[in-house]
């Protein structure tokens, strides 16, 4: 029963390949209840470990994992087919890139930047989320949802900047703090 929340997120990450290939194929309706069932998954497995107190080191790894490959998954297959500009791909993906290298180099430094997500951060993923659900949605449904994609392309863009701004500025005072690392100290 401890590890039911990690097997539901790995079943999220299983669903990564799934949704890549729904997107390339054209299979929208395979993406788009995917996408809903990680969604409604990950509040689950959430639900699971913080109310039953099922919390795992593994999990605390996994579930981030998890949710930002499924994200950048689909924004990258969402780009590739068109379903989004390939210009909001490459700036969502150019963030994490710049994150996951910020946190490597400061490991590298000695300096291990503790992970916490940052309230414009938790901003800009829900409203990825949002925009991912509203395309895929849009292409099963054919609802004409080209205004609300448009206006959430641009939220995701504004707040996918400042979240980037934010963790650099975050990552700057804490590489700063107390002067240059030795090596091996």
């Amino acid at each position: 029963m401890r590890q039911l929340p990690n097997i539901i997120t790995l079943a999220r990450l299983f669903a990564v390949p799934v949704v890549i290939w729904a997107i390339a194929t054209g299979e929208t309706a395979i993406a788009f209840w995917t996408f809903a069932v990680a969604g409604v998954s990950d509040a689950i497995d959430g639900f699971l470990a913080k109310r039953l107190s099922l919390q795992t080191e593994l999990g605390a790894y996994l579930d981030p994992i998890a949710d930002k490959a499924l994200l950048v998954s689909i924004y990258v297959a969402l780009g590739v087919v068109g379903g989004i500009p390939v210009w909001l791909a490459v700036l969502v993906v150019a963030r994490d890139v710049l994150i996951v290298g910020a946190v490597i180099l400061s490991v590298l430094m000695l300096r291990p930047v503790p992970m916490r997500p940052l309230p414009v951060s938790k901003v800009n993923t829900m409203t990825q989320i949002v925009l991912a659900a509203v395309v895929l949605g849009d292409q099963t449904f054919a609802i004409g949802l080209e205004t609300p994609e448009a206006l959430l392309e641009w939220a995701v863009a504004g707040l996918t900047i400042a979240s980037a701004g934010a963790y650099l500025v975050d990552w700057l005072g804490h590489m700063g703090a107390g002067g240059p690392a030795e090596p091996g100290a």
